[in-house]
Order: structure tokens, then C-alpha cells, then sequence
């Protein structure tokens, strides 16, 4: 996934969960964060950031926050992101615990629940939840950053749609580089934690990737290790 022209800016503060103040050019900026999240370990006063220059001039916030630096490298932070990143990864075949697929459609309804990709393999049909992950602990990438009922919903329909004879799994997009392995964090919310974990049992796939991210996009890196 490509982004449109960037600049870098110094991040002053964070007003709330839409809007923070970031320093470009000398000059102080109000600009949309991508990213309704916590976010309290990356988005720290004097951090550099990455921002997408709007192109709609009707626009109130004329950047959008995307990345933020650390550790030496970008963590993106664009909750729209991981995614178009899934997207194409799935298209192009590059998520190897899937495959090869004949066909790929984003948002599909199924029960209660809208489900980000679906996807065909010849007489095969499934679903790809897509979870992007900006928080990370000593190496291990965590997510939620927050309660998810949301999240949570979608992992049970997903049990339902294998009971039915679909293949289901959730991809967490790792938006960083560095990580060597995943897990539900299951001190902010123990219930998609357990949800998770009888999804697995059920037969649904628990996938992670990292990401590859530069100053001008984000694509599908390498698989990480699950542990639930």
C-alpha cells in the first residue's frame, strides 16, 4: 500500500483521540491521527512522525498522521492500513498458511458480522478477519491496546462461518518491523483472549505477519510466531 507525498514533522502533543499538534517546517499543525487507539508508547512529545499531505483542500486538517518513529525504524499507524495491506498480500498469494486463491472480496457479510476479506480456492470458500497491531512488549507484538466487544464478535461469528464449513481465520498485521512473535494481550481484555483461543480449537487459522514500513508505504512482510 502506497501513501501520497510525506513530509516529517516533530509531534508536540496529542490533543485527543482525532486530533494532535505537530511541528512542520517550524510551523505548529493540527493534524488528523489515522488512529482512534491509545497509542501512549509511540505517540510521546518530540517523537518524529510521518504525515500524508491531504488533497482535498475543503479539508479542516491539512496532514494526516501515519507513522511514528521507533527503535531506529517506523511503526505505522494507520488503522486503515493493515487492511488494503491484507488485501493484497491475499491477492498476490504472499500469505502462505492460505495460498493461492482464485478470487478476493472485501467486506462480505456473514451472520452479524461484516468480515474484512473473502476469498475462493476452487470450491473452497473463506474468510480473512484483519487485525492491525501497533503495541509491542520486549519483542512480542500484543493486541488489543484496548477492550475490543467488537473484535471479539467477529472472532465467534468467524467460529460459526467454519462450523458451516467455510476455512476462517484472523490475520494481525504487525505494523512495525523487529517483533519476534505474537500474543493476545490478555490483561487489557482476557475475553477476546479466550475467544481467540476457542476460535483455534475450533479450526479457525490465528495468523501474524510483520510489516514492511517505509516512509512512502506499507506491505506485507515475513509470518511471526503465535502463541496463545
Amino acid at each position: 500500500m502506497k501513501y501520497g507525498d510525506m513530509v516529517r514533522g516533530r509531534l508536540q502533543r496529542r490533543l485527543n483521540r482525532f486530533i494532535a499538534e505537530v511541528v512542520v517546517d517550524g510551523v505548529v499543525e493540527r493534524v488528523h491521527v489515522k488512529n482512534t487507539g491509545r497509542l501512549k508508547e509511540l505517540l510521546l512529545p518530540d517523537t518524529e512522525v510521518l504525515l500524508e499531505v491531504s488533497d482535498r483542500p475543503e479539508r479542516k486538517t491539512k496532514y494526516s498522521l501515519i507513522a511514528a518513529a521507533h527503535d531506529g525504524g517506523w511503526v505505522n499507524v494507520d488503522s486503515q492500513a493493515p487492511n488494503p495491506v491484507a488485501f493484497e498480500a491475499l491477492k498476490a498469494g504472499r500469505i502462505a498458511e492460505i495460498g493461492p486463491v482464485t478470487r478476493v472480496k472485501r467486506e462480505v457479510t456473514f451472520g452479524d458480522s461484516r468480515f474484512d476479506l473473502y476469498y475462493e480456492q476452487g470450491e473452497q470458500r473463506g474468510f480473512l478477519e484483519v487485525k492491525g497491531v501497533t503495541l509491542q512488549q520486549e519483542g512480542i507484538a500484543m493486541f488489543p491496546d484496548a477492550p475490543t466487544t467488537r473484535g471479539t464478535k467477529h472472532v465467534r461469528e468467524l467460529v460459526k462461518a467454519v462450523q458451516e464449513g467455510y476455512a476462517g481465520a484472523v490475520l494481525f498485521v504487525v505494523q512495525m518491523k523487529g517483533c519476534h512473535g505474537f500474543t493476545p494481550y490478555r490483561d487489557m481484555d482476557p475475553d477476546f483472549a479466550d475467544v481467540l483461543e476457542e476460535a483455534y480449537r475450533q479450526g479457525v487459522r490465528i495468523l501474524a505477519y510483520e510489516a514492511i514500513v517505509t516512509e512512502q508505504e506499507i506491505v506485507l512482510g515475513g509470518s511471526l510466531p503465535v502463541r496463545l
